[in-house]
């Protein structure tokens, strides 16, 4: 969190979101008609509680390439790149959201886990050319939806991506900027559609224990072919000899149900009942627009992808997202 809250929960119909989302509108009074406008590439959503890292320096590519779990010691300017940190066991640590404007690497993170980042990136400089800051209080994270026809000018990264663009602005002139991108989106309806895509979060998707592979970070935040960065052991070795002892799947929910599992909640075989063995748990759940209710959970390898399950009581039919 940026220890304040965003100026935009004073647009008309906004009502704050709670938990690691405080500081920011879960919606402005009509979530579906948030995530339709989203869909057709209408609208913004305020991410400005997230973290903004910075990275400066000639060394800072080089640097950052030792540490992280994708190859960007050779990354383009304005190119979009995920990666991760890991402990030396290879459990995620921390994800990044990166982009170089050819000076500096930009970088949005988890809502308060940027001085935590900070603090590991300051202890690895040695003797580096690199400065690192805690941007958090100068700039601020939107997110435009892909076909969005607003400019992106007055920000000073944007990171591009297939569903749309992240724009770091000065946080001073969130309130002005955002007055030109259409209708505000809150970030329930940016969550429905990031569970739609399978995008794992840090924190929801992930718990002390999680190795990237469990989550499918394999196919956007790990390079596998590149040089040793801490935790790479694991990463080889679950990749080249064994599969992950998890796997995230996304869950089509009954629409009978009128309460959504909540993030932690239990998940079992529907054909046990709900007095069954737990298997995993939910990651993360959401009301979609057109799905309807729907979740991503976290459970064990070799519960079989055919299996009804049941997510706090509330049946669930299972799409792979990572195989057995």
């Amino acid at each position: 969190m940026t220890g304040t809250k965003s100026p935009l929960l004073d647009l008309p119909g906004a009502v704050p979101a709670e938990g690691p989302d405080e500081g920011v509108a879960a919606h402005y009074g009509d979530l579906f008609r948030e995530q339709r406008e989203l869909a057709a590439g209408r609208g913004f959503v305020d991410l400005s509680h997230r973290g903004v890292v910075t990275v400066s320096g000639a060394d800072r590519l080089s640097w950052l390439h030792l540490l992280l779990t994708q190859h960007v010691s050779a990354l383009p300017p304005q190119q979009a790149a995920d990666a991760l940190i890991l402990s030396p066991h290879g459990h995620v640590e921390h994800a990044l959201y990166l982009v170089d404007d050819g000076e500096t690497t930009w970088a949005h993170v988890e809502p308060g886990t940027a001085p935590a980042l900070i603090a590991y990136l300051e202890s690895m400089k040695f003797f580096y050319r690199v400065e690192i800051a805690d941007a958090t209080a100068d700039f601020a994270v939107v997110h435009l939806p892909a076909g969005s026809a607003a400019s992106a000018d007055g920000a000073a990264a944007v990171r591009e991506l297939p569903w749309g663009r992240e724009l770091f602005v000065p946080r001073s002139e969130l309130e002005k900027l955002t007055a030109g991108y259409g209708p505000a989106a809150g970030v329930w309806a940016y969550e429905a559609l990031r569970i739609e895509g399978h995008r794992p979060r840090l924190g929801f998707e992930t718990d002390h224990r999680t190795i990237p592979h469990e989550v499918d970070w394999l196919a956007t935040a790990v390079h596998l072919q590149k040089g040793c960065y801490r935790g790479q052991e694991t990463v080889a070795r679950v990749h080249n000899l064994g599969r992950p002892p998890r796997r995230l799947v996304f869950l089509h929910l009954d629409g009978t149900e009128e309460k959504l599992p909540p993030h932690g909640a239990q998940v079992r075989l529907a054909s046990d009942g709900e007095d069954g063995r737990a298997l995993g748990f939910v990651t993360s759940s959401a009301r979609h627009w057109e799905l309807g209710p729907v979740a991503m959970a976290l459970v064990k390898r070799n519960v079989p992808v055919d299996a009804v399950l049941l997510a706090d009581g509330v049946p669930g039919t299972q799409d792979v997202i990572v195989p057995q």
